[in-house]
């Protein structure tokens, strides 16, 4: 349990600047609102989703609390993990105690997580403003933040692993992250793409991070959210250790 106080190291650091970290979160979720609700939302009307006619705002609503969990935990544990163990040699620092790097990088994807849940604390709070978050089912979307953002943060800790330098993160971003926001059923229905495009999309593991999120956020609890939840959970339990085993090979030489 000692990866509880790289944790808190980093809790402290966030502490110091929490009200500039509080302010994406904040502010999002009110301009994509006035953005595609009023705006683009107006020109599409309702959709249709899982044979229910659902306004286009309460469809995207639970895509960028999905969008938000894989961004916090991924940039966390990529860019900003990469400036703590290159520049500011904060890893380095932390191998000369008693920690191990196991739990030096546990540490950090568990802050990951910690980061997608506070930001998704902060805009569930502004959506269920507009009546776009049902409870209590709308509480479960805590806890799957935090599985979401072990799944984001241990494949970002894994890139962080293997990329020669901070300029090569662009790569990953655009060849994993921008295709899932933008195929996951962030913005449209999966049934709107063509079959081969489905089934790539089923496999990006931000569509059953949204696919869960609108469930909770509907109220819609059935066995399909189940398999969402398995797939995320076998997401992290797969790269988990493979981000500690790329970041072993990386800082012990």
């Amino acid at each position: 349990m000692r990866f509880i106080r790289v944790w808190q190291r980093d809790l402290k650091v966030y502490r110091k600047t929490w009200r500039i970290n509080f302010l994406p979160p904040l502010l999002e979720p009110l301009l994509y609102v006035v953005a595609f609700g009023r705006g683009l939302g107006s020109m599409v009307g309702s959709v249709i989703y899982q044979n229910n006619e659902i306004s286009y705002v309460s469809f995207i609503a639970p895509a960028l609390i999905a969008i938000t969990i894989m961004n916090n935990a991924f940039f966390e544990n990529t860019y900003a993990s990469f400036v703590r163990m290159y520049y500011q040699k904060t890893f380095d620092s932390m191998m000369a105690t008693p920690l191990t790097l196991e739990e030096i990088i546990a540490g950090e994807i568990f802050w990951g997580a910690t980061k997608s849940v506070i930001a998704t604390i902060i805009m569930s709070g502004i959506l269920s403003i507009f009546n776009l978050i049902r409870f209590p089912s709308g509480l479960l979307l805590i806890p799957l933040a935090f599985l979401g953002g072990i799944a984001f943060g241990s494949v970002g800790m894994f890139f962080t692993g293997i990329i020669p330098n901070i300029e090569t993160f662009n790569i990953p971003v655009f060849l994993f992250i921008t295709p899932m926001f933008l195929f996951s059923e962030t913005f449209f229905p999966l049934t709107t793409l063509p079959g081969w495009a489905q089934q790539f999309s089923r496999v990006l593991p931000l569509t059953h991070l949204v696919q869960a999120g609108r469930a909770l956020c509907f109220g819609m609890i059935s066995h399909g959210l189940l398999l969402n939840v398995d797939y995320l959970s076998l997401f992290a339990f797969l790269f988990f250790p493979l981000a500690i085993v790329r970041m072993r090979r990386r800082l012990i030489k």
